[in-house]
């Protein structure tokens, strides 16, 4: 029956559409704008991988408005979800969409770019993000979130690469407002850029936090990553947006709490793999009990262990 949807949606599109037509259909998950400071707002996506049921909205995305435009931080998981992100801006302000900063190029932060470029925005991303829509994994995912997501992502959905790749750190300024981007890759991704509104001290730092609960590391630069949070909690941020879950007001430690995380997993994997110890025994033998009772624990811990286990034996043999 999908199929068939995809089919009829398909024809729909050729027939009644002109090439960059509006999206066909809308999204009807609550979104809701949070101030987080003077200039400074958030939405929060809803718990869970991405579904029919939340409509792809699992992640979250940010926007500052200044005295010349609004910046926007990542634009969700489909162009209608971007959609409705982007009517949200409308009830607080009328200015211009000028820019739009990538995290990086994982699907539930960048599918809404259309939304967005057709606006006349500038998309910054970091150099690693570069060609990151054209490899074979990028088509794969396409194919997945069309079926997972349909007819939220569908055949009129389009990846789009960056206009402005920045090769590492960078500040500037907007209508009175000063941003600082940092790379914080390789970790979460290559690309990893956070973003820091210094006037309201709200951090927008994309997959790099998980508030709440257990981080998804997978294969990820440990090493990197741990040395990224510490470069995180060297802004001083007063509100922390994470890429998933609700804004701290904590933020140094919420920071802390995933740097330790990530600290204890790489100390105990990192044990094991050099001292030959298979990797069962060694999993079993850790005590996990800080973590143990968190959200996603039982989905990401075990294969972050493995994962990162796999890698420390790599960087133990180099």
């Amino acid at each position: 029956m999908n199929s068939l949807l995809r089919l009829l949606f398909s024809l729909i599109c050729c027939v009644c559409l002109p090439a960059a037509a509006a999206n066909l259909v809308d999204v009807d998950v609550p979104m809701k704008a949070v101030k987080l400071g003077a200039h400074s707002y958030f939405v929060e996506g809803l718990p869970g991988a991405a579904s029919s049921e939340n409509q792809g909205f699992m992640s979250n995305a940010g926007f500052v408005v200044t005295g010349e435009g609004v910046v926007v931080f990542d634009t969700l998981a489909s162009p209608p979800l971007a959609d409705k992100l982007l009517g949200l801006i409308r009830t607080i302000t009328p200015q211009p969409i000028r820019r739009v900063i990538l995290s990086h190029c994982h699907a539930d932060h960048f599918y809404g770019l259309q939304t967005f470029k057709a606006l006349g925005a500038e998309i910054w991303a970091h150099r690693a993000a570069e060609g990151c829509t054209r490899s074979e994994a990028a088509a794969e995912r396409l194919a997945q979130r069309r079926d997972v997501l349909f007819p939220w992502v569908n055949e009129t959905t389009r990846l789009l690469e960056a206009d402005v790749f920045l090769e590492g750190d960078t500040d500037f300024e907007m209508g009175g407002l000063h941003f600082a981007l940092r790379h914080v890759g390789p970790a979460h991704s290559a690309e990893d850029l956070a973003m820091l509104v210094q006037e309201d001290g709200v951090l927008y730092a994309g997959d790099l936090v998980f508030l709440g609960r257990v981080p998804y590391v997978g294969d990820a630069d440990s090493r990197s990553w741990i040395a990224a949070l510490d470069k995180l909690i060297a802004l001083q941020p007063r509100v922390l947006v994470p890429g998933h879950g609700a804004f701290s007001r904590t933020p140094r430690a919420d920071l802390v709490f995933t740097r330790d995380y990530l600290v204890f997993v790489r100390e105990q994997m990192g044990r094991a793999a050099r001292d030959l110890v298979p990797f069962e025994d060694a999993y079993a033998a850790t005590d996990w009990s800080a973590w143990r009772n968190l959200p996603a624990f039982e989905e990401a811990n075990r294969a972050n262990a493995y994962n990162q286990y796999l890698r420390l034996e790599q960087e133990g043999m180099e």
